[in-house]
């Protein structure tokens, strides 16, 4: 399995580096929001090298060759942890930095970044299986679909408590903070079975 996540990593730094390299730098420059930005983008690029992996019919390529189906499905999944895990600590070693040198910090940024990161383990969840059944050109709407509802509901959250309390702020941030990682462990229980049997069917 670690030269399949060796070789995706080699794939989407190839093709994607410069592109990376310009988005962490905005990223980074734009705050909390950058922060949360690019821990949720990241999620996306199992998905790159899964188009990668079609277009240069690497699926048959990997049947003469021993990795097992579970092999081929969990690398996915692991490759996108690592890129979340990655970007969740880069987006808290910031907001460190932001809040020891702003004279007003703001609050609640590690909370935040800590969501996000659940956010994005639960957004790989949610749309590998599908990927993994309809392969990325078919399943690529459903992927869209589903992060369309996830920035919607987080547009939604950010108008919601910018009308709220600090109190009230404090009291939902705590509650995601406790609730996503439990959600992120659950899915992820379901979404690695569902999708190596999806995986077979389709081969």
């Amino acid at each position: 399995m670690k030269a399949l996540i060796l070789k995706d990593l080699y794939v989407i730094w190839k093709q994607m580096r410069v592109f990376i390299v310009i988005l962490l730098v905005i990223s980074i420059s734009n705050g909390t929001f950058g922060s949360v930005f690019i821990v949720l983008w990241v999620a996306m690029l199992p998905y790159t090298a899964m188009a990668y992996d079609e277009r240069s019919k690497w699926d048959q390529l990997a049947a003469m060759m021993p990795y097992s189906t579970r092999d081929l499905v969990l690398s996915k999944y692991v490759l996108g942890w690592l890129f979340t895990g990655a970007a969740g600590i880069l987006a808290a070693v910031v907001q460190i930095v932001v809040r020891a040198v702003t004279v007003s910090p703001e609050a609640g940024v590690l909370n935040i970044v800590l969501i996000s990161v659940c956010a994005s383990v639960c957004v790989l969840d949610i749309t590998l299986p599908p990927i993994f059944w309809f392969g990325v050109e078919r399943g690529r709407m459903v992927m869209f679909l589903i992060i369309f509802l996830v920035c919607g509901g987080t547009g939604a959250l950010g108008t919601v408590t910018g009308s709220m309390e600090q109190s009230s702020i404090r009291g939902l941030l705590g509650f995601l903070t406790l609730a996503l990682p439990v959600a992120a462990v659950a899915l992820t229980v379901i979404s690695v079975p569902l999708s190596l049997r999806l995986y077979q069917r389709r081969t």
